[in-house]
């Protein structure tokens, strides 16, 4: 592997669809609002960075690929489309949480405290809290999906928290959740771009695994995922 990694990342686990691809320290990304389209949008904004870049699958390190949680349809689409792409070369793959992605971005607007939340219908949200260290997203505790007024705050109050994701939105008495709460409207979707760093750190973890092992997390434990016919 060189030491600085060819990373491609996709996301399109929520209403926008992103795709961003690391060479040689340059960042080519793509990003669309475009809810129920992202199984035909994704591959062509794949074909348009590598072709940006100057490069085929072939230069490829390393998939990361959104994991969840979010949309059912959106995460299957993710992990589908990062089989297809992974498998022929068989590539390393690495699943980023959609909420650690959107406190990326935050952290990297400046916060130090982050609470993420998406609206995950049926009156639930899907959320996690996260502080920076060393410029990156930390999950304090798990992930959860919860009633919105189950959300248990564990961050240091006193201080400003950002949040950022639908949630918020659908749910503004969260807004009230502490005293010293800060919007961040920049991360109300995550952007494959954030993704790049976070896949980085976890290459070095360890935490990338072949394609076969590759694992959406709906944290709704309602779907069952199903790998590629003869690859159970």
């Amino acid at each position: 592997m060189p030491k600085q990694l060819h990373i491609l990342a996709l996301d399109t686990c929520t209403e926008t669809c992103s795709v961003a691809l690391t060479i040689n320290g340059d960042v080519y990304a793509r990003i669309e609002d475009a809810p129920r389209e992202h199984s035909q949008r994704l591959l062509p904004m794949v074909d348009a960075v590598l072709a940006e870049a100057k490069v085929t699958l072939a230069d490829i390190d390393l998939i990361a690929y959104g994991r969840g949680p979010g949309s059912f349809t959106g995460i299957r689409i993710c992990t589908s489309m990062t089989q297809g792409l992974a498998l022929g070369l068989d590539l390393p793959v690495i699943g980023i949480s959609t909420l650690t992605a959107m406190a990326q971005m935050a952290i990297e607007l400046g916060a130090s405290q982050v609470l993420c939340c998406i609206d995950a219908r049926m009156k639930e949200v899907y959320w996690g809290q996260y502080i920076a260290k060393d410029g990156i997203a930390t999950l304090v505790g798990e992930e959860h999906v919860s009633a919105p007024e189950a959300i248990e705050l564990t961050l240091d109050t006193q201080q400003t928290i950002s949040v950022c994701g639908t949630g918020f939105e659908a749910y503004p008495q969260l807004l009230n959740i502490a005293p010293h709460i800060t919007p961040c409207s920049q991360a109300t979707y995550p952007d494959a771009k954030a993704m790049i760093v976070l896949a980085q750190q976890g290459y070095q973890q360890g935490l990338h695994t072949s394609v076969d092992e590759l694992s959406p997390v709906y944290l709704r434990d309602t779907v069952t995922w199903k790998k590629l016919p003869g690859r159970e």
